[in-house]
């Protein structure tokens, strides 16, 4: 069995909360162990935060949320319509992220959702849109479930 849901949410601070407890509902009826369920939810949270920031002009309101749980694997896209990711020179491919950005300061106050969502998953994607305006963050969590939880999906 698979469990998959999609969300268009308006780029304002609120859809966050809204994004990350659907996605704890849905992992905590499944029985998702608690820490994966905690690790996913702070990961889509930044993710979601990164969208409502930088996601964006006037003209694009919103953003979408996908969630798939497959088997023991549940992944997370979260796609915008802003200026993408920054490539390189002479690179038509993005640049990633995860590996030329310096780490914010320690009195930063944001600067880390990147990191934050490459720490708390096993596989994190970040690429432009083919053909659009945009950018996919999507990250993949291996997933562990509670004793006698009553949807363990098997592959």
């Amino acid at each position: 069995m698979s469990i998959w849901w999609s969300l268009h949410l308006r780029r304002e601070p609120a859809s966050v909360p809204l994004a990350r407890r659907l996605l704890l509902g849905t992992m905590e009826t499944a029985g998702v162990d608690p820490d994966i369920c905690y690790d996913l939810s702070v990961a889509l949270s930044e993710a979601c935060a990164n969208a409502v920031e930088h996601g964006g002009d006037a003209a694009t309101e919103d953003y979408r949320v996908t969630a798939f749980i497959d088997g023991d694997t549940c992944r997370i896209e979260v796609t915008d319509s802003g200026p993408g990711f920054r490539t390189a020179p002479r690179d038509p491919a993005p640049c990633p992220l995860s590996v030329p950005t310096p780490a914010a300061p320690a009195y930063a106050e944001d600067g880390r959702g990147l990191f934050l969502i490459e720490a708390l998953t096993d596989h994190v994607r970040y690429r432009n849109r083919t053909g659009r305006r945009g950018a996919v963050v999507s990250f993949d969590k291996i997933l562990k479930w509670r004793e006698g939880a009553p949807l363990p999906m098997a592959s």
